[in-house]
């Protein structure tokens, strides 16, 4: 069976086309094939998917579906709580941790009647990877399992890409969604903050932390964001606004839309490789085509963002495990245990002089992006790294294009945007203004379908 998008088997299935059974199915056969080489899922739940599948399936011959979720396989990255199922944060700490409850996003998806595929690896407790010290071995990139998928949703990225999910959740404190997403070249939103509940997810930097779709295109990731989104009492940082249409632009003509560039942040901050480079270029050139009125945009140097989201990243990361780093230092992986140390011995005054300088790039984001719908820069730098040539330090190697939207808290969607010489993927990122990720998938959604981009599928699925 070849690999539909969410959109194209929620009617297919509507129309009695295509058994959720059978979907099941031939995704499980994929987790068979693949996931000794990719390491994808950390635990694949067999059982749970046919059950899940069969419940979908006599429901929708009953009624029909009850949306275009319904029947869905999905995954979840194992920072995520299930009920009776393990959650291991990727780490010797909680190997044996079985929640009693689940997490409120994987339970609103299972309420959307999905069906659940299993658990995806992540780096430890969402940081500091590739790791190879640690209980199950570091996912891979399916586009060349000799490669890097990023981090740290990463083998939700390595799962959509090769097809055994059509998608699964992602969580991104400094791009943990839209850098997998980028070198997997699948797309990925980190929403605006608060749109989603995390609720039931093992923290990371929580004045910092998403939670998200990631998916085959934008318009899937506008699916799963409808069933994700909305207030959580139990997330006290959860939005209490009405939940918008997310789909309501699909198809939608660009003629009007405002679209700015950040050139210099990947032209001269972090020059990006050069088929990133020729991928964003070439997209400007299509967006005008496609109508959009395209300018460029001007902020403070990527390093000031970078330091900015970085040090309020360890700092809260410190805080949130200090007990474990306290008393369980060493069952830490080397690369999570040097950061919460690092975390630890941020000054107060540093972390406070963090905070105040946030406020000023959010300023100034807000105040750039006054005329404008969306603006552009790359979503990596360019193709996936070999999986050993990932520094210990990588936090601090390199300036993150991801950092400046989960500083700001605005919603960016990674999407690819062509591939390099060495036959990976590159990506662009699109970001717009809070609460308005009906518009950034309208603008990913129309770029997407004017390229060829989405026809490609890593050759061990094909």
């Amino acid at each position: 069976m070849s690999i539909p998008t969410i959109a194209e088997a929620a009617r297919l299935i509507a129309a009695r086309k295509l058994s959720p059974v059978e979907l099941t199915k031939a995704c499980l056969d994929r987790i068979r094939a693949l996931n000794d080489t990719l390491h994808a899922f950390v635990l694949p739940t067999e059982e749970r998917a046919l059950a899940d599948a069969k419940a979908a399936e006599a429901a929708i011959m009953k009624s029909g579906p009850s949306g275009p979720m319904h029947g869905i396989p999905i995954g979840l990255k194992d920072i995520v709580d299930t009920a009776g199922i393990p959650t291991t944060c990727q780490s010797a700490i909680l190997q044996d941790n079985v929640p009693t409850t689940d997490a409120t996003c994987a339970a609103k998806l299972a309420a959307a009647g999905t069906v659940l595929m299993g658990k995806l690896t992540t780096h430890e407790f969402a940081d500091g990877g590739p790791s190879f010290d640690l209980p199950k071995p570091p996912a891979v990139n399916p586009w060349n399992p000799a490669h890097f998928t990023a981090g740290s949703s990463s083998g939700t990225g390595s799962a959509v890409a090769a097809g055994m999910i059509l998608c699964g959740i992602g969580t991104d404190t400094g791009g943990s969604i839209r850098g997998p997403a980028a070198l997997c070249g699948i797309a990925g939103i980190k929403p605006t903050y608060g749109v989603v509940s995390r609720a039931g997810v093992a923290p990371a930097a929580f004045s910092l932390d998403h939670i998200g779709p990631m998916a085959w295109t934008a318009e899937d990731c506008a699916l799963m964001l409808q069933v994700l989104a909305g207030h959580d009492p139990a997330d006290p940082a959860s939005a209490t606004r009405p939940i918008p249409n997310y789909s309501a632009l699909i198809g939608v003509p660009l003629a009007g839309v405002k679209v700015g560039v950040i050139r210099h942040f990947h032209e001269q901050d972090y020059k990006v490789a050069a088929a990133t480079q020729r991928g964003i270029d070439e997209a400007v050139t299509l967006l005008r085509d496609l109508g959009a009125l395209v300018t460029d945009v001007r902020l403070s140097p990527l390093q000031d963002w970078h330091a900015c989201g970085s040090l309020i990243s360890i700092t809260e990361r410190a805080a949130a495990y200090e007990e474990w780093a306290r008393t369980r230092l060493g069952d830490f992986s080397e690369r999570v245990r040097r950061r919460l140390m690092m975390g630890a011995l941020v000054s107060g005054v540093d972390y406070v002089q963090a905070v105040r300088r946030r406020r000023e790039l959010r300023a100034e984001l807000r105040a750039a992006m006054a005329g404008l719908d969306v603006v552009i820069t790359a979503g990596a730098a360019g193709e996936a790294p070999k999986l050993d040539a990932i520094p210990p330090w990588d936090l601090f190697a390199k300036p993150s294009l991801t950092m400046p939207f989960n500083v700001s808290g605005y919603p960016a969607i990674a999407v690819c945007s062509g591939f390099g010489p060495a036959g990976l993927p590159v990506s662009m990122q699109i970001a717009g203004k809070p609460f308005q990720e009906a518009k950034v998938f309208q603008v990913a959604d129309a770029f997407e379908k004017a390229t060829d981009y989405r026809s490609q599928r890593p050759a061990l699925v094909a």
